[in-house]
C-alpha cells in the first residue's frame, strides 16, 4: 500500500470518528455548543487540509518519481540507444574490418596466385631456354661431330689421294726407272761398238716416245752410257797390265766418237789402273 492510500485511509477514519461522536451526542441528549462544532469543523478542516497537503505532497513525490522514472527511462533509452549505436558502429567497423581483411586476403591470394603463375612461367621459360640451349648445344655438337667426321673423311680421302698419288708416283717413278734402265740398256747396246746405225737410232727414238723420255734425259743417259762403255773398254784394255795396239785403237775410236777429252781419259785411266793394282794386291 502506498503512502497516499494510507493518508486517505486516515482521513476517512477521522471522518468516521467525528460522525460517531455526533451520533453519540445526538443519541445521549447532551448539550451541543457552537464552540464544539467550531472545533470539530476546525479539526475536520485541518484534517482535510493535512490530507490535501499530504495528497499534494504525495502527488508531487509521485510526479517527481514519475519524472525521475521518465528521466531514468529516457537516460536508459539513450544509454541503450548509445549502446546500440556503439554496437552498430562496432558491428559496422567489425564488418568493415572483416570486409577489408577479406579483400586483403583476396588480394594476397591473387598476388600469391600471380607469384605462383609468374614462378611457373619463369620456370617454364627457363626450362624452354634450357631446352633450346641443350638443343643448340646438341645441334652444335652434332654439327661439330659431322664437321669432324667430314674433316676426317676429307683427311682420309686426302690421305688416300696422297697415298694413291704417292703410289702412282712410285709406280710412275718405278716405271720411269725401269723405262730409263731399259732405255739405258738399249743405248748401251747401240753404242757398244762405238757407232750407232740408222735402225738403232730409229729404235731409240721410238723408245723415247714410248717411255716419255725427253731430250735432256736422253743426252744425260747417253753420256752416262758412253762413259760406262769407255770405262769398261779401259778396264778390258788394262786387265793384263798393258794396252795392246788393238785396244789403243779401239779406245781412240771410242774417245773420238764419245767426245771424251784427254783430261777425262787420263783421269779414267788412272782410276782403272789404280783399281786393277789394288785388286792384284788383295
Amino acid at each position: 500500500m502506498s503512502e497516499l492510500d494510507e493518508q486517505r485511509r486516515k482521513v476517512e477514519e477521522l471522518k468516521r470518528k467525528i460522525l460517531e461522536q455526533k451520533r453519540a451526542v445526538a443519541a445521549g441528549g447532551g448539550p451541543s455548543s457552537v464552540e464544539e462544532e467550531r472545533k470539530e469543523d476546525e479539526a475536520k478542516r485541518k484534517a482535510e487540509e493535512e490530507a490535501r497537503q499530504k495528497t499534494a505532497e504525495e502527488e508531487a513525490r509521485r510526479k517527481a518519481a514519475e519524472d525521475e522514472a521518465k528521466q531514468n527511462a529516457v537516460a536508459e533509452a539513450k544509454r541503450k540507444a548509445d549502446e546500440e549505436e556503439r554496437r552498430r558502429k562496432a558491428a559496422v567497423e567489425a564488418e568493415a574490418q572483416r570486409e577489408e581483411a577479406e579483400e586483403r586476403r583476396k588480394l594476397e591470394e591473387i598476388e600469391a596466385r600471380k607469384k605462383v603463375a609468374e614462378e611457373e612461367a619463369r620456370k617454364k621459360a627457363e626450362a624452354e631456354a634450357a631446352a633450346r640451349e641443350a638443343a643448340r648445344k646438341k645441334a652444335e655438337a652434332e654439327a661439330e661431330a659431322k664437321r669432324r667426321a667430314q674433316e676426317e673423311d676429307r683427311k682420309k680421302e686426302e690421305e688416300k689421294r696422297k697415298a694413291e698419288a704417292v703410289a702412282a708416283a712410285q709406280v710412275k717413278q718405278a716405271a720411269a726407272v725401269v723405262s730409263l734402265q731399259a732405255y739405258a740398256q738399249a743405248l748401251k747396246q747401240a753404242w757398244l761398238d762405238g757407232k750407232m746405225s740408222d735402225d738403232e737410232r730409229i729404235l731409240l727414238q721410238t723408245l723415247r716416245k714410248t717411255f716419255g723420255i725427253g731430250d735432256s734425259e736422253h743426252e744425260g743417259l747417253e753420256q752416262e752410257v758412253q762413259l760406262e762403255i769407255y770405262l769398261e773398254a779401259l778396264v778390258e784394255a788394262w786387265k793384263d797390265g798393258a794396252i795392246t795396239p788393238d785396244d789403243s785403237e779401239r779406245l781412240d775410236l771410242l774417245r773420238d766418237q764419245f767426245r771424251i777429252s784427254a783430261d777425262e781419259h787420263l783421269r779414267l785411266e788412272k782410276q782403272v789402273r789404280h783399281d786393277i793394282l789394288r785388286q792384284k794386291q788383295a
